[in-house]
Formats: C-alpha cells, sequence, structure tokens
C-alpha cells in the first residue's frame, strides 16, 4: 500500500497592515487592507466590535512580524465616500449638543463628576460620555434623562485623570503638547523611584505632570540611568586615586565624575573620572565589614601605598672641635667615671613572720580553738651515732628543722 504524506502548510511569519487611527491623539491600531492599496490621510470605513467606524489612515501598506499582531486582525471594508462625510460632520455636531445637555443634567442631579467628552456612534446606534470621578457616582437617573432627550441608547464611562489628559490634550511644563497626547500609545507605569535614580527633586509640583500623576518622561531614561549607575561608584566609598585614598561625597551620573575628600587632608575635595579611581570599599562602613589595610592602594602606590619618607636632617660637614692642653698631639683622654659610693652591709630585718613559741601548755590550750582534727604525736626519732652510750644521752636533742637561728652579719674578711 502506497503511503499517504500530507503536507503541513507553513504558517506566514508576517502580516500586511495599515495604520489607523479613529480620533487625533488616540491610540492607532493595525488593520488588514484585504488586499487594497492605502494611503497615509485617507479616510476609511472599519470593522469594529462597535460595528462599523470611521477611521483615518496613518500609514499605508507594510508587513509586521506575526507576534506583533493582536488577535483577531479585523479588515477595512472600504474607503469613506462622500455620503460617509456628510455623516461624520452630523455626528460630530451631534456630539457637542450632547455634550452641553449632559453637563446641565449633572448640574441639576446634584453629580460629584466631571464630564469629559461625548461621541456618537458612526449609525448612531448610541452616544458615549466619558467622565472622571473620585468615588462611584449612581447616575441612572441621569441616563433616564438623557434617553428621554436623544431617543437613543446611553452609555457613560469612567476614566481615569491620565487618560482625560490624553483625551484633552493640552501643553506640558516643557512647552510641548502632552506626549500621551502625540505619540504615546499605552501609558507605562512610572513610580517615584525613578526620579530618585534620576536624582530629581521629590517636590510633587516638579514630577507631576498637568494631569496630577508622576510624569511620563521619567520613564525614557531610567533604563540609561540604571546603567550608569552600575559603573558608577556609591556614596561615601571609600577609594584609591591618583592623589591618595579619601572618601566619595558625590556622585555625577552623567559626567561620570566624582567628588572625593582626601584621606590626608579631609579639607581637601578633588574630582576625578570613574575610570581613574579603584574601589575599595562599595558604599558606606559595616560594623561586620574587615578593616581595609594601610598599605592598599594600587593606583597612588602602584599596588602599595606610597608612604612619605622624612627627609633627614642636614648633616654637619665640620668635626667637632678639641681643644689642645699642650704642644703635644691631641690625644682623646679616657673618661673618667665617677667612683660609686660603697654600700655598707644592713643589717638584716628581722622576719614579721616569726613563729611564736611557747610551752606546752599554751599550746594545748590553743588547739580546742582552732577547732581542728587532733593530729597523733610522731614518735621521735633518736640519732644513730658512734659515740658511746653515755655520751648519747648528755648531747642535747636536736632543735627543729623549721627553727631559723639570725645572727648579725659579719664584716668581710673576719674568720
Amino acid at each position: 500500500m502506497e503511503e499517504i504524506t500530507q503536507t503541513v502548510p507553513e504558517q506566514p511569519t508576517t502580516a500586511e497592515v495599515v495604520d489607523i487611527q479613529f480620533r487625533p491623539g488616540q491610540k492607532v491600531y493595525f488593520f488588514d487592507p484585504a488586499g487594497v492599496q492605502y494611503a497615509a490621510g485617507d479616510h476609511v470605513i472599519i470593522d469594529t466590535a462597535r460595528g462599523a467606524e470611521f477611521g483615518t489612515v496613518t500609514a499605508g501598506n507594510h508587513t509586521i512580524p506575526m507576534k506583533e499582531v493582536v488577535a483577531p486582525l479585523r479588515c477595512v471594508l472600504r474607503k469613506a465616500t462622500q455620503q460617509d462625510e456628510r455623516i461624520i460632520a452630523e455626528n460630530r455636531a451631534k456630539e457637542k449638543k450632547a455634550y452641553e445637555v449632559c453637563l446641565q443634567k449633572v448640574a441639576e442631579h446634584n453629580l460629584d463628576m466631571q464630564l469629559v467628552s461625548a461621541e456618537c456612534a458612526f449609525d448612531g446606534s448610541k452616544i458615549l460620555f466619558y467622565f472622571t470621578a473620585d468615588e462611584r457616582v449612581d447616575f441612572r437617573e441621569l441616563v433616564k434623562n438623557l434617553a428621554s432627550v436623544f431617543h437613543t441608547r446611553i452609555e457613560l464611562r469612567q476614566i481615569g485623570v491620565r487618560d482625560k489628559a490624553k483625551m484633552v490634550g493640552g501643553l506640558g511644563i516643557c512647552g510641548r503638547p502632552f506626549c500621551c497626547a502625540s505619540f504615546l500609545d499605552d501609558f507605562q507605569p512610572v513610580s517615584i523611584k525613578m526620579a530618585k535614580t534620576q536624582n530629581l527633586s521629590l517636590n510633587p509640583t516638579k514630577i507631576s505632570g498637568t494631569c496630577g500623576r508622576l510624569m511620563c518622561c521619567l520613564k525614557y531614561e531610567q533604563e540609561a540611568y540604571e546603567d550608569l549607575i552600575r559603573t558608577a561608584p556609591k556614596m561615601d566609598s571609600f577609594v584609591d586615586t591618583p592623589e591618595g585614598r579619601g572618601t566619595v561625597v558625590d556622585v555625577n551620573l552623567l559626567r561620570q565624575q566624582v567628588k572625593v575628600r582626601m584621606e590626608d587632608s579631609p579639607e581637601t575635595i578633588s574630582t576625578f573620572k570613574n575610570v581613574d579611581i579603584a574601589v575599595l570599599r562599595s558604599g558606606k562602613a559595616k560594623k561586620s565589614d574587615p578593616p581595609i589595610p594601610d598599605d592598599l592602594a594600587p593606583i597612588s602606590g602602584s599596588g602599595k601605598r606610597v608612604r612619605k619618607v622624612e627627609e633627614p636632617e642636614d648633616r654637619l660637614f665640620l668635626d667637632p672641635i678639641k681643644f689642645r692642653y699642650s704642644t703635644e698631639a691631641v690625644v682623646d683622654e679616657p673618661e673618667v667615671l665617677p667612683e660609686e659610693p660603697v654600700q655598707e652591709p644592713s643589717e638584716p630585718k628581722p622576719n614579721r613572720k616569726r613563729r611564736r613559741r611557747g610551752s606546752g601548755e599554751k599550746q594545748e590550750q590553743r588547739q580546742p580553738e582552732k577547732k581542728e582534727p587532733e593530729k597523733k604525736p610522731e614518735p621521735k626519732q633518736t640519732e644513730i651515732t658512734d659515740a658511746p652510750e653515755g655520751e648519747q644521752e648528755n648531747k642535747k636533742p636536736r632543735r627543729r628543722p623549721n627553727y631559723r637561728r639570725y645572727r648579725k652579719n659579719k664584716p668581710s674578711g673576719e674568720g
């Protein structure tokens, strides 16, 4: 049997689209031209989720990668005709009237809301009102009154202050039109950390836009500042410079320079480029950080810190003058040392720790006071000598070994 092989068609990697914008300053969307060539500025009728809408081409036919296409990719129905142009003009006039009527109804109902704009669908099936409010608003009665006036479907949609600035437009503190109303498609998240990273003033009036939120332009240079911070030393870092070691007191990210307070002379502050210094300790010192060796100076000391060598004092070029007391040759006479006084031997001081000797009766009386266990008297050892027995009896008993005998020191030379 023959094997049947099926070929899977390759999916295209690119798609042909045209850029279309519904209103000036709004987001640009991609649409399928359906094989028709369009140029920038053409008015077209397009298919949307709300039905047929009127739009303007901002960029003609071009190809983009498929990963940039948001499904489903809707197509362009046709180019706008003169009849379509008249319908759009009538809808714009209807929108202005609806906006004024809605403002009156909001004032009558005392609703805490700010009306932004009104949009009328191309086919006139509904009118959409955009508003801002700090809290939720109960606008059910307002919708009923507006429906009775225009006899069409009414829809109210709450938006944020940034969306309001994008729809209304205006000039920023830089003097140019709002970025959101001119070229920004989506709002990027902006945080106060970006202002700290860029070393900007944290005053809300200086870093906030007309909408009251942080300026969108803080996001533009954030990546550049993050790259510069990686290559720059931190504040209070201990660094080595061509002039010696010191502490960083100021960092200029854009110029890639730092100001260093020198260690040897704290009143001196010098400026160096980041490439000309070496970081010995990053950031402020902590208790757990090991001490930095005094001889560590890879730049100022070529691996070791250069220590100042004290210059020796000027040496005498003349020999000391020697006086002559006779016509003979000068001879260095030996120095005569003064005679040391001979100290006479002094009598030894009596030992104050001398034991008291007393009778056996007194010793026996003191024993019970010490409350010590009585020791059995050791038997006396008799000395064995070669003398006859009569002489041994007349011999005096031997003194105790702990007895000390003191006598005056005899002068040297006596027998």
